[in-house]
């Protein structure tokens, strides 16, 4: 009796563990196969600029003339390539020292206070919608930019500040897990041992979770490569390579957005928007194997 017992009550356990193992692998292919449709949605219409309109490849990567109405019809995306590249180096390079400062401020020398008032704030930038900041850019930045500097306001730096306030809580968000997730007998042998807590923090802390800060500058990079609504509000969308931080340029984003609607379906325009959008993914790919390799040369 008390093991007939036991097996119905261990019949419902098995019921459950059976009902989610299915949930679960029918969750995973769902994903696999959204991914590897997307894939092969993007990658079927973009390769048809090379194979079926007779695009170079080469031309198009290293073009600097945008042209699709023109006679011949000319398809350089160069300067959208180099508008995305510029803008978003720039402003992970203008976000992570910012980002790094806010984490070691938060974790290292005022914990309650940081955590406390901090990082809500910092959090709160990533709930504001693309929008606004375009529209905050838009308003504020690109005129006073106008005032100090020579042109419209309108381009790379104009772009990339939008940007640097949008990646920062990322790149603070990634380096505040990190420094938190630090094995504390670290900075206990380092104070033991007489050193000073900035003397800790810059040759014990920072260097040993450098891959995880670096990560979070690879993601801010890859989260500002491929916003679109709020860089296309200051940037200027001009189709050329700037001379300035403050001439008008365009991003691969804001050539897709600006032009996809306008175009129709199946023809060179249309397609060469799509390669556009290809070159988009394949840098997305690049970016997340870039964090796989940095969180495998990890030191925590």
């Amino acid at each position: 009796m008390a093991q007939s017992f036991e097996r119905q009550k261990a019949k419902p356990h098995v019921t459950e563990e059976w009902v989610g193992r299915v949930y679960t692998l029918l969750c995973i292919f769902l994903l696999v196969a959204t991914i590897f449709s997307m894939v092969y949605f993007v990658a079927s219409r973009g390769l048809t600029t090379f194979f079926g309109d007779g695009v170079n490849v080469l031309e198009l990567l290293t073009g600097i003339k945008w042209n699709p109405e023109g006679e011949p019809a000319v398809f350089g995306a160069l300067p959208f390539i180099f508008g995305s590249f510029s803008t978003s180096i720039l402003a992970a390079l203008i976000s992570a020292p910012l980002g790094f400062c806010a984490a070691v401020f938060m974790v290292e020398i005022a914990p309650r206070f940081g955590r406390k008032y901090l990082q809500p704030v910092i959090e709160l930038l990533a709930g504001i919608p693309s929008v606004v900041y375009g529209f905050v850019g838009l308003s504020v930045i690109v005129p006073l930019f106008r005032d100090i500097f020579p042109g419209q306001g309108l381009g790379i730096a104009a772009g990339a500040l939008v940007l640097s306030i949008m990646i920062l809580p990322t790149i603070t968000t990634i380096a505040t897990d990190a420094l938190a997730g630090l094995p504390s007998g670290l900075k206990e042998g380092s104070y033991a041992l007489g050193s000073t807590r900035w003397q800790t923090i810059s040759r014990i802390v920072l260097p040993t979770t450098l891959p995880a800060l670096l990560t979070g500058i690879v993601l801010g990079i890859a989260r500002a490569f491929g916003e679109a609504l709020a860089v296309q509000m200051v940037i200027g969308n001009a189709p050329h390579i700037p001379r300035s931080l403050f001439e008008s340029t365009s991003t691969l984003t804001s050539a897709i957005t600006l032009s996809m609607g306008n175009t129709a379906m199946g023809s060179v325009h249309n397609n060469a928007l799509w390669s556009l959008a290809l070159i988009l993914m394949l840098m997305t790919f690049i970016f997340v194997f870039i964090v796989r390799w940095l969180e495998g040369r990890s030191k925590i």
